[in-house]
């Protein structure tokens, strides 16, 4: 797949605990993302953070059971991110998605690793 250029990064803050049909949510959405054939992801587990409830989440020594941040990215091209926004709307029942413009200047996989 050829992606250079402009393109467009999709970031999902949710919750570490978050599920969908039983499945922690992170895991769902990438999986999601690539049956849908998107260019990748990558999942960021934070160390602190807080969201829409302004409860705080921490990764303290004597915390550690608490619901950590999760941050997903997903860049592609704008009309893929597009086509995937309804399902992860479908997905997403508490968190941020934002959109950005970004871009690419190298998506490239080493064939000696497939």
């Amino acid at each position: 797949m050829k992606l250079e250029g402009e393109g467009t990064l999709l970031r999902i803050y949710i919750g570490e605990l978050d599920k969908w049909q039983h499945t922690p949510l992170y895991e769902a959405i990438v999986l999601k993302a690539r049956e849908r054939s998107l260019a990748g992801a990558t999942v960021w587990r934070g160390s602190m953070g807080f969201g829409a409830h302004s409860h705080l989440h921490t990764a303290k020594i004597l915390r550690l059971s608490e619901d950590l941040p999760v941050l997903i990215e997903i860049v592609d091209k704008e009309e893929k991110i597009a086509a995937f926004l309804p399902e992860l709307d479908e997905m997403v029942r508490d968190g941020l998605v934002t959109l950005e413009k970004v871009h690419v200047i190298k998506y490239a996989g080493n064939p000696a690793k497939l």
